[in-house]
C-alpha cells in the first residue's frame, strides 16, 4: 500500500533580535513601525501558512559593555503585536515567544485567552526558560535558577496555566436579558494551585476560549527541553534543519511521546528554515553568497570572534589574519546577553579549530565567520525548494518549517508567489483555510477532545479488567 502524502505545514519568523536580518539592505524596512508587522503577516496569510512566529528580546545584548548594535535592537511587546495583527487578518496563527522565568501564570494565561478570543482561536505560546542572570538583572526575580529548576519551574508554570485555562468549562455563560442571570454557575473560573513554584488561588475572570487553550510551543534542545516537549508541547521550534539531524531529532522526540500517553501527530517538528530564492539554482547560490556577507560585515565578524576569544579585538582586520593569542578564558564573558557563548564550551579548542581552518583556506577573520556560522538552510530556484522541502517532510526530517527571510517586511513575498503555487500542485499544501482556528490548520484536538478520549481509554481498561 502507497503511503500518503504528509501535509506540509508552513510557518513564517517575523525576523529580529538576531543577525539574520540584513536591516542595511536598501530593501530592508522598520522592525517597530506596525506597516511592516502587517504586511509580513498579510503575505503569510495571503500563502495560507499556519501561523506567525514571534521571537523574543528581554534585554539589550552587550558586548565590551556597550549595546551590541549590529543586529535589530529589541523589538515592542509580543502581545501589542499579536493583538493588533488579529485585527488585520482572518486565519493567520498567532504565535508568540513568552518567558516563564520571569513572568507569573495568572498575568500569562489571561493575556494568551483574552488573544484567543480577540482573533477567534488562533492564539500560541511559544514557552521558553531564561538561561542567563543578565537577562535577569531586568525583572525582580533575576537568573538565578539553574537549569533543572528552570524547566521545573516552566513544567509548573505551564500546567498552572492549564488549570487556568480549563476553569472554565465553555457552558457557564447564560447571559439570560430576561432574568437579569448572566452566570449559570456562581463558582466559573475558581482555581486553586499548591506547588514547588506557584501557590495560587482565586477565579480566573477570562471564560473559555475557541481553542480552550493556546497552542503551545516548545524550543527547547536540551534533555529537559525534549521531555518537556514531549510531555506538554503541541509543536517544537526546532533548530534541527538539516535532512540527517532533523530525522534523529524527529524519530528521537517523537519516539517520547508514548510513555506520556499520547500519540504520533499530537506533536508536530517545525524547524527554523532560512532561504535564498532565485530563478536558478545557480542565481539563488549567488544571492545567497552576497546575503552572508551582507550578514557578516566586518564589524559583526570581530564581534563573532569576540564570542570565543573573549577580548576586545577591535584592533584586528576583518579581512586579515586571526589573533595569534589565545582566548581569554575568564567567566566574565565580555558578551551579555548571548545564546552563542554557550555554544563554545571550550574556547581553546575552538580558537585552534578555526586557525587550522583559516590557514587552509587562506581565509580572513570574515572568511571564517561566513564559512563556520550559519549558511541558509535552503537555496535553489523555486522548484527546487518546493522538491526539497517536501524531501524533507515525507522523510520524516520534519513536519513543516518555520521560515525565516533575511529581509523585512518583503523577504517572505517571492516564498509566497513562486515555492507556495509548486507545493499547492504537488497536493502537499493547502489551497483554503479548512478551518477557523489555528489548532485546525495544524491538525491538532481540541483539549477538551483530547481529555474526552483520555476518559474512554481509562474506562474501557477499568471495564477490561
Amino acid at each position: 500500500m502507497t503511503k500518503p502524502l504528509k501535509q506540509i505545514h508552513l510557518a513564517a519568523h517575523f525576523p529580529g533580535v538576531n543577525n539574520t536580518t540584513v536591516w542595511s539592505d536598501p530593501q530592508a524596512g522598520s522592525h517597530i513601525e506596525f506597516s511592516s508587522f502587517a504586511h509580513f503577516a498579510r503575505t503569510a496569510e495571503r500563502a495560507k501558512f499556519d501561523f506567525l512566529f514571534l521571537a523574543e528580546g528581554l534585554r539589550l545584548r552587550e558586548q565590551g559593555g556597550e549595546i551590541y548594535d549590529l543586529d535589530v535592537v529589541g523589538r515592542p511587546d509580543t502581545f501589542t503585536v499579536l493583538a493588533a495583527l488579529a485585527a488585520v487578518t482572518e486565519h493567520l496563527g498567532l504565535t508568540g515567544t513568552i518567558n516563564s522565568t520571569f513572568n507569573e501564570p495568572y498575568e500569562v494565561a489571561r493575556q494568551f485567552a483574552s488573544l484567543d478570543h480577540l482573533s477567534g482561536g488562533r492564539s500560541a505560546w511559544n514557552v521558553v526558560t531564561s538561561w542567563d542572570a543578565f537577562t535577569g538583572e531586568n525583572f525582580r526575580r533575576g537568573g538565578f535558577l539553574p537549569q533543572e529548576e528552570r524547566y521545573s519551574r516552566a513544567e509548573e508554570f505551564l500546567a498552572t496555566a492549564n488549570e487556568l485555562f480549563d476553569s472554565f468549562r465553555g457552558d457557564e455563560i447564560l447571559a439570560d436579558q430576561a432574568t437579569g442571570t448572566f452566570l449559570r454557575d456562581a463558582k466559573a473560573g475558581v482555581f486553586a494551585h499548591t506547588g514547588q513554584h506557584f501557590d495560587i488561588h482565586g477565579q480566573f475572570n477570562v471564560p473559555r476560549t475557541p481553542q480552550g487553550r493556546p497552542v503551545i510551543f516548545q524550543a527547547g534542545d536540551s534533555e529537559e527541553g525534549r521531555e518537556f516537549a514531549a510531555s506538554s508541547a503541541d509543536a517544537i521550534f526546532s533548530r534541527h534543519a538539516q535532512f540527517d539531524a532533523g530525522r534523529a531529532f524527529y524519530a528521537d522526540v517523537k519516539s517520547r511521546l508514548a510513555k506520556y500517553g499520547r500519540h504520533h501527530d499530537q506533536l508536530l517538528i517545525l524547524p527554523a528554515a532560512t532561504f535564498v530564492l532565485g530563478d536558478t539554482d545557480a542565481e539563488a547560490e549567488e544571492l545567497a553568497r552576497e546575503v552572508r556577507r551582507q550578514q557578516v560585515s566586518g564589524a559583526t565578524a570581530l564581534k563573532h570572534l569576540e564570542f570565543v576569544w573573549n577580548r576586545d579585538l577591535s584592533a584586528y582586520d576583518p579581512d586579515g589574519p586571526l589573533p595569534d593569542i589565545d582566548p581569554d578564558v575568564d567567566d566574565d564573558h565580555i558578551s551579555k546577553g548571548r545564546a552563542q557563548v554557550r555554544m563554545y564550551r571550550d574556547p581553546l579548542t575552538t580558537a585552534r579549530a578555526w586557525r587550522e581552518q583559516a590557514a587552509a583556506n587562506n581565509w580572513s577573520i570574515r572568511d571564517l565567520v561566513i564559512n563556520t556560522g550559519n549558511r541558509q538552510t535552503f537555496t535553489g530556484s523555486p522548484a527546487t525548494l518546493a522538491r526539497t522541502l517536501n524531501d524533507f517532510v515525507q522523510a520524516d526530517a520534519a513536519d513543516g518549517f518555520i521560515l525565516v527571510p533575511h529581509l523585512t517586511p518583503t523577504g517572505l513575498d517571492a516564498f509566497a508567489d513562486k515555492v507556495v503555487p509548486l507545493l499547492q500542485e504537488q497536493g502537499v499544501f493547502r489551497t483554503e483555510y479548512e478551518g477557523p482556528t489555528l489548532r485546525h490548520h495544524l491538525g491538532l484536538a481540541h483539549p477538551d477532545d483530547v481529555r474526552e478520549e483520555h476518559e474512554d481509554a481509562v474506562n474501557e481498561r477499568r471495564l477490561g479488567s
